[in-house]
């Protein structure tokens, strides 16, 4: 399948941002200001729930990040259309960190990635097209969509649990909850 306009804007300006992060000599500041510091959220840096989703922390994150992006994607693009397909992707990206923000209000760490829109992504794909089989790597077994989603999910809900490093947990899990949430209001208005 193509990569539809979409989802080529969104990986040429993931890219071009990774590159600018790795070329500038203090990126830490470049990721306290871009980056989602929910701290300085509620501060006023509102931008920063938008922001924070084009910058990554390393080559296997934005790797896996836009990997997802196209694979996942491309068919929801296609199947909605661009303008519906940023809508979603956002607002799943943007709610993710709303979420993280509200339950993490007091931190100064910034989080950074596209995950949260990727987790809403997932889910996406998962709903409307539950029976789609794909391979889970490096064990090369088929599954059908909709159970990637709830293994994925449900590893992410368990990962908040067990310390997950540097990992946004609560935000991958919100873009599922908002992507949840967004199509079952869409498919409530279209009947």
């Amino acid at each position: 399948m193509a990569i539809l306009r979409g989802v080529r804007n969104l990986l040429i300006a993931n890219v071009a941002i990774f590159i600018l992060e790795l070329i500038l000599p203090a990126s830490y500041r470049f990721e306290y200001l871009f980056g989602l510091v929910p701290s300085m959220f509620f501060k006023g840096y509102v931008y920063q729930v938008f922001t924070y989703m084009f910058l990554h922390g390393g080559f296997m994150h934005i790797f896996f990040n836009m990997y997802a992006l196209w694979l996942f994607g491309s068919e929801l693009e296609y199947y909605w259309g661009t303008k519906e397909f940023y809508k979603y992707y956002f607002i799943t990206g943007i709610g993710a960190g709303l979420i993280y923000s509200l339950f993490n209000f007091h931190s100064q760490v910034p989080v950074i990635g596209a995950s949260g829109a990727i987790f809403g992504l997932l889910l996406a794909y998962g709903m409307l097209f539950p029976n789609r089989k794909l391979i889970i790597f490096p064990l090369f077994i088929p599954i059908k969509a909709i159970y990637f989603v709830w293994i994925y999910g449900g590893i992410e809900f368990l990962l908040i649990f067990a310390g997950g490093g540097h990992i946004a947990h609560l935000a991958h899990l919100g873009g599922i909850a908002v992507g949840y949430l967004y199509l079952r209001w869409k498919r409530r208005r279209l009947y």
